[in-house]
């Protein structure tokens, strides 16, 4: 599993010394419901079955999961990842609410990506945004994805389905907006 850097971002695999971080993150209900598979409440076996998970699905080669961290102070924020299914690529990513609106999200995507298109040679990688979180909209849109469409999608938390935007970025796409 690679190691992942940005200038102020450690991008490494999720281990057991993250899970108080993750807990107490996604224990937020504010984070779990822009999730699609985080319950809520969220516990701590919940987030040692998710490094268990992540695990096992880079172990079959369906996913890499990368644990944010702050360089700076060493601080665990959120995960960025893909999910790799049926030839196709899905971006996810989440961080504490304490790290919203800093630039984390598309600093910790833009590596991703990176890795996903030159590593994986991925041609294009999805993801989706719940209708009421604009801000991971915006964060997609800076990396230049375009709009694809809308589907609904569940989010176990709120226990329901909710309006999702569906995106796309292509290889060539990503290689424009990183130019730019």
């Amino acid at each position: 599993m690679p190691r992942l850097e940005t200038g102020r971002l450690l991008l490494r695999p999720p281990d057991a010394g993250d899970v108080s971080s993750i807990t107490a993150w996604i224990g937020d209900y504010d984070v779990a419901k822009n999730l699609a598979s985080a319950p809520h409440p969220y516990r701590e076996d919940d987030a040692k079955a998710f490094i268990e998970r992540m695990a096992e699905r880079l172990a079959k080669g369906e996913g890499y999961c990368f644990s944010i961290v702050r360089k700076a102070d060493n601080v665990f924020m959120g995960n960025c990842g893909l999910n790799l299914s049926e030839g196709r690529c899905e971006l996810g990513y989440w961080l504490g609410k304490p790290f919203w609106g800093q630039g984390y999200a598309t600093e910790a995507a833009r590596k991703v990506l990176s890795f996903a298109f030159h590593d994986l040679k991925a041609e294009s990688v999805w993801a989706g945004w719940f209708h009421d979180n604009p801000a991971s909209g915006r964060v997609l849109e800076k990396l230049g994805a375009r709009l694809d469409g809308f589907e609904p999608r569940t989010s176990v938390a709120r226990g329901h389905a909710v309006a999702c935007h569906i995106v796309t970025l292509t290889r060539a796409q990503f290689g424009r907006k990183r130019a730019a």
